[in-house]
């Protein structure tokens, strides 16, 4: 579970990030995607000792001088700097994240998941991307995932609202209207019987 706390904070460095970065936020974005997937997911260690409290602030920015200033663009360096003189450096996989949702926001862009019982074929992905294009104000970007308690249909989320088609969804809906019927003729029968008697 996330720590609404660290993830307000990274919220507030994600905008910090973006008005820096003014009409290159594109490049630094990349920049920063690279340094996560490439380096930091890829080398546990180096990951480790960069965002954990093994080391000081002042053996992260040696760190960061050493191994990332030579082939980084300035302004990230000082980003990193920044986050490295606040002891904020274990946050960088939220801020990215919340960097991403900001710039594609930005962009008239904004994430949809797609959960569906098995995966969607390309064809069932670009309909369900017209779709919902159609039916919504932004431009959705597609995150398909899988979870075969879904059983058929699709369950869509746009932000904190949940839309669900499901086939487990409606049978349970189903379930409960037959037990309110069944609870109300049930209800209705004894009523009827006391009037009678």
């Amino acid at each position: 579970m996330e720590d609404p706390g660290a993830q307000a904070v990274a919220r507030v460095y994600a905008d910090g990030f973006l008005q820096a970065a003014g009409d290159k936020a594109g490049e630094l974005l990349e920049e920063f995607t690279s340094l996560q997937d490439d380096v930091l997911s890829k080398n546990a260690d180096f990951s480790g000792l960069l965002m954990s409290g093994l080391l000081g602030r002042d053996e992260k920015l040696r760190l960061i001088e050493r191994t990332i200033a030579p082939h980084a663009s300035g302004l990230f360096t000082n980003f990193l700097r920044v986050l490295a003189r606040h002891d904020r450096l274990d946050l960088l996989p939220s801020i990215l994240q919340e960097v991403h949702v900001k710039h594609e926001s930005a962009g008239g862009r904004r994430r949809v998941i797609v959960t569906s019982a098995l995966p969607l074929s390309d064809d069932a992905q670009r309909r369900v991307y017209e779709r919902l294009k159609a039916t919504l104000p932004f431009d959705p970007i597609i995150i398909p995932k899988v979870d075969p308690k879904v059983l058929g249909g699709l369950v869509i989320q746009v932000g904190d609202t949940v839309y669900d088609t499901s086939l487990r969804t409606r049978l349970n809906q189903l379930r409960s209207r037959l037990r309110q019927r069944s609870l109300y003729e049930i209800q209705s029968g004894r009523d009827r019987f006391r009037h009678s008697t």
